[in-house]
């Protein structure tokens, strides 16, 4: 029963109010010692560069990485925007100390600093820098810490795989411009990987950089092969709940960069792979796939219950249709996540690498979970262990990969066999696409589903490089224009315990007394509590209909009752007492008749629905056949409950002589 969403993360605590209540002060603490020399005063003229906003551990936290000319104590200054004056920041302006080090790939040096304890639906600005020699400013605006909220997903960008990197560069500009102008409550950009070409090349991470809204919206961040080689995506790129042990990693432990990564944002956990590290050594000891599915498993073993929803990140696509659909590594990828992902209850997994489009069928063990579902489907019903894996294609417009063709290895786990349904399609995509075009995934973020799009951020004219260099290219403006949809999914995951309400539903014996529920067993979302006359709050709404079906000869009497238990947000709780209802007869039939109304515990003191409560009930002789019973919930609780996303079990009854 969803009041609103939650979530938690390791070593935080938040305790916050109801919505309606009025919000708390910032409290803000300057990280602890930055460990830098300060090698000049803070008057010298110090040149920052490459400033990026990242994520942070969860949704009050942001993380920002920059460059600089000078080894000195730097720092982020942060303030609401409101409090800020012709430019001048208030003498009350918070201040986080950052770390770094010198560059290893390039002159210069390089820092990050997070910001912490921010306040949800707050507009800020900060600078990075010192005294003297602060960057321009910026801004970001925090939105609600809870409920919905959509991210958007970008494929490889690969500044300077076109031969142009200024090309790329405007490619992948125009991509964040229409993407965020379309989506403007847009709470995270998260990236496939392949950044740059060349790891090491600074210019090629200038142009990746330069879009304002890497400033403005956090980016989530992920390695590819081809910013492996060298220090620079960590130097630019400090990401939260990193794992930097040698098991995460590939190549010389001087240039490598990488690492696994997790965090969590309202409803979503998010788990980021660095891919490039797949071996599994002979000997047995932890690294690649191996230690990446040990370091997924113990993240959603601690961490799986603070978020409804489960998402991977990755580069490699190992569901791609494109050059690398047949790479050995992609199919050793498939032989050693599936399974395990299947088993943790991942919902979804991004991915990258083969610049084109593909969302997958739902997959559930490595092979397709439901042989009869249909290419192309619009609603997917995903069973226990269902996973649906996603490939973006080219966000800038500077490499496009063309689909492959099927071959003969058949449908197995490593095969590339063609689809039962579709043979011009890979067996395990639902859908694949490449038009020569840029484009993003949009992802809605809803609190029963998972509302997936890839929506056109271009069209064959400039700038797409690619195709400015003789790539063909038949879209149109007219037939296909910017912000039109290639292919638009709504995801609905298993529920099992993830029901908001969960009814326990038994297996009735044919012709005899039973029921079930009327339609599909949806989220019961009581919204958000309405403050009531400054003393409590208050959610409404219906339980799914129940159907009574009795088509016993002997004509006994039946009912149907329900309680609920503690409504809890991970150590939160408060008493199901608070909940009452009014049960009501939709469809009459079968001697129904409707239970007694019974009262929140906060109207009459009484235990409310925490206690075993008549929905339905037929007394003896009465007619076979049919009800539909339904109910209106009230829930009514006190004005100190604390903040969150509720959630507890309805659990049905039914008797019979």
């Amino acid at each position: 029963m969803t009041l609103k969403t939650s979530t938690r993360a390791s070593g935080l605590v938040r305790r916050r109010l109801v919505a309606g209540v009025a919000a708390g002060f910032l409290g803000m603490g300057a990280a602890l010692g930055s460990g830098l020399l300060a090698t000049a005063s803070a008057a010298e003229s110090t040149t920052i560069s490459s400033v990026v906003l990242g994520v942070g551990a969860n949704e009050t936290q942001r993380i920002v990485s920059w460059y600089s000319s000078a080894d000195t104590a730097q720092k982020i200054q942060l303030a609401p925007t409101a409090e800020i004056v012709s430019g001048e920041f208030p003498a009350g302006a918070v201040s986080f100390d950052a770390v770094g080090a010198a560059n290893t790939s390039t002159t210069g040096f390089n820092r990050h600093a997070t910001i912490s304890n921010l306040r949800e639906k707050t507009a800020y600005s900060y600078r990075v820098g010192a005294e003297g020699s602060w960057s321009p400013t910026y801004a970001f605006k925090t939105q609600d810490f809870e409920g919905d909220y959509d991210f958007l997903f970008f494929g490889d960008p690969q500044i300077g795989s076109s031969g142009d990197r200024l090309k790329d560069q405007a490619g992948w500009e125009d991509t964040l411009k229409v993407a965020t102008a379309a989506n403007p409550n847009a709470e995270l950009l998260v990236s496939a990987g392949d950044h740059v070409e060349s790891a090491n090349d600074e210019g090629q991470w200038t142009s990746f950089l330069a879009p304002d809204q890497l400033r403005q919206i956090p980016l989530v961040a992920t390695i590819g092969n081809h910013d492996v080689g060298g220090k620079s995506y960590e130097q630019h790129h400090f990401t939260p709940n990193t794992d930097r042990s040698s098991a995460y990693y590939n190549g010389d432990q001087a240039t490598r960069s990488g690492g696994d990564y997790w965090f969590i944002h309202k409803d979503v956990l998010f788990i980021d792979l660095n891919s490039n590290s797949y071996v599994n050594p002979a000997d047995g000891s932890a690294g690649g796939d191996a230690a990446h599915v040990a370091y997924v498993t113990d993240v959603i073993n601690k961490h799986g219950s603070e978020a409804k929803w489960k998402v991977l990140v990755y580069h490699h696509s190992i569901y791609s249709p494109a050059s690398h659909a047949t790479d050995t590594d992609n199919k050793q990828r498939r032989e050693d996540f599936t399974t395990a992902f299947s088993n943790l209850g991942v919902d979804m997994v991004l991915q990258g690498h083969d610049h084109s489009y593909t969302r997958s069928y739902s997959i559930k063990n490595g092979q397709k979970e439901n042989p009869a579902e249909k290419p192309g489907s619009a609603d997917v019903f995903p069973g226990p262990g269902g996973v649906i894996y996603v490939t973006a294609n080219s966000a800038s417009g500077s490499k496009y990969y063309d689909i492959k063709k099927p071959d003969n290895t058949g449908t197995g786990i490593r095969g590339n066999g063609p689809d039962p349904l579709d043979p011009n399609k890979y067996w395990y995509n639902s859908v694949q696409n490449q038009e020569h075009v840029r484009s993003y995934v949009k992802v809605q973020v809803r609190g029963d589903k998972l509302v997936l799009a890839n929506v056109r951020s271009g069209t064959c004219a400039a700038p797409n490089a690619a195709v400015e260099k003789g790539l063909s290219c038949v879209n149109t403006p007219d037939g296909q224009p910017v912000g039109s949809i290639v292919d638009n999914v709504t995801v609905h995951p298993f529920h099992g315990d993830g029901q908001a309400i969960q009814v326990n539903v038994p297996n009735p014996a044919p012709g005899e007394f039973g029921w079930t529920i009327d339609g599909y067993n949806g989220l019961v979302d009581l919204g958000t509590a309405q403050e009531r006359d400054g003393t409590f709050f208050e959610a409404t709404g219906k339980i799914n209909p129940i159907l009574v079906s009795d088509s016993r000869r002997s004509l006994a009497p039946w009912s149907i009752s329900a309680n609920v238990g503690d409504f809890q947000d991970a150590e939160k709780k408060f008493s199901g007492s608070y909940l009452g209802w009014t049960p009501y007869v939709l469809d009459g039939g079968a001697g129904a008749e409707a239970g007694a109304p019974i009262l929140s515990s906060y109207d009459d003191q009484g235990k409310g629905l925490s206690v075993s409560s008549g929905l339905g009930a037929a007394a003896q002789g009465h007619p076979r056949g049919g009800a539909k019973l339904g109910a209106d919930l009230d829930l009514k609780i006190p004005d100190n409950i604390a903040k969150g996303s509720y959630r507890t079990t309805l659990t049905i009854t039914a008797l019979s002589s």
